[in-house]
């Protein structure tokens, strides 16, 4: 990362959060003139009275045509801190996504904080994806197909619909992919996490700013020692689907990204992990012809071809060539 854009980034680092604010700057993306060209399609699902809006995106015009007959999806839940973005706002995303991975994408309208608080959009969440595995959504969607997916705090809501559904049992996701997932309850110095304080200024997102999401987010004190909260403190992480974790080398998220990899693997179970170098936060909302953008689809549609490497491994993480400490060198090591 050149010097230049170290200082634009610093300069756009600016402290807390003020909600409305926050929402008019991510609204800006609604001026996207791609979005009078996506093939998409709105429903809806229930949560109790609620009503839950989704949007279904659509990888060509004949898949809109067969969009009741779909046998693959990908259930995405953005991003925003849980109290901005929209699936308005996510309309390029979604609609590249559909197009690169070939598969419909449907996006979950769920409700924000700090009007709804933890866990209400958990609810809208969970209440989509048991719509859509147990046919309701999309019929003829083959539960073992469906792939759940969020970005920052929707990865955060990915992983706790996955735990939410071990525990409930009304299905089971077979995989997830987290996107610079927001997985832990704490961003003070207090944090065990080194990227925190390597990555908490000057990068955009800030360890400042996500303690002020975390407190617009929750309901009381007693919500940060919640696992559906910040998965990461969950006690056990066995049964939990085969999952792809991408992070982002200057992201405050990042290390807490990778040992949630780590801790499936501990458990038993199956992740592939990729740190994406010289990225920030928020990087998948770029182009689809970035870089950064470009070499995370390699890795999603590898992952939704084919699945995790072998067992018990991890993939490395691609810094320099560098290794993680603690990860394997290559997915053939154990």
């Amino acid at each position: 990362m050149t010097k230049a854009m170290r200082a634009i980034l610093y300069a756009l680092s600016y402290g807390n959060i003020e909600v409305e604010a926050a929402r008019k700057l991510a609204d800006l993306k609604k001026l996207d003139p791609m979005r009078i060209f996506l093939r998409k399609a709105d429903t809806r699902i229930f949560n109790g009275e609620h009503e839950v809006p989704v949007r279904l995106y659509f990888p060509s015009e004949k898949s809109m045509e067969e969009a009741g007959t779909a046998k693959s999806a990908i259930l995405f839940f953005h991003g925003g801190g849980w109290i901005t973005e929209s699936v308005e706002n996510y309309n390029r995303v979604c609609a590249r996504m559909a197009q690169s991975t070939g598969l419909l994408v449907a996006s979950v309208e769920y409700r924000l904080a700090p009007e709804h608080r933890f866990p209400t959009g958990l609810g809208d969440c969970y209440q989509a994806a048991k719509a859509l595995f147990l046919g309701e959504l999309l019929p003829d969607v083959d539960p073992d197909q469906i792939i759940l997916m969020g970005d920052s705090a929707g990865g955060n809501l990915a992983a706790a619909v996955s735990l939410l559904a071990r525990e409930r049992k009304d299905f089971m996701p077979k995989r997830q992919v987290l996107i610079y997932p927001a997985l832990n309850h704490c961003y003070t110095a207090e944090s065990p996490y080194e990227s925190v304080r390597e990555n908490g200024k000057g990068y955009l997102l800030t360890s400042e700013k996500m303690e002020d999401y975390l407190k617009l987010y929750q309901r009381t004190e007693a919500d940060r020692k919640n696992p559906y909260f910040a998965p990461l403190l969950a006690e056990d992480f066995s049964g939990l689907p085969d999952t792809l974790v991408l992070t982002a080398e200057f992201d405050p998220l990042r290390d807490e990204g990778e040992e949630y990899a780590r801790r499936l693997l501990e458990a038993g179970g199956r992740a592939e992990l990729h740190r994406i170098g010289g990225a920030i936060h928020g990087y998948f909302a770029l182009g689809i012809q970035h870089l950064y953008v470009r070499e995370s689809f390699e890795y999603i549609n590898g992952f939704i071809q084919g699945g995790v490497y072998e067992k018990d491994t991890v993939l490395p993480v691609e810094e320099a060539g560098q290794r993680s400490p603690g990860l394997p060198g290559s997915h053939g090591e154990k």
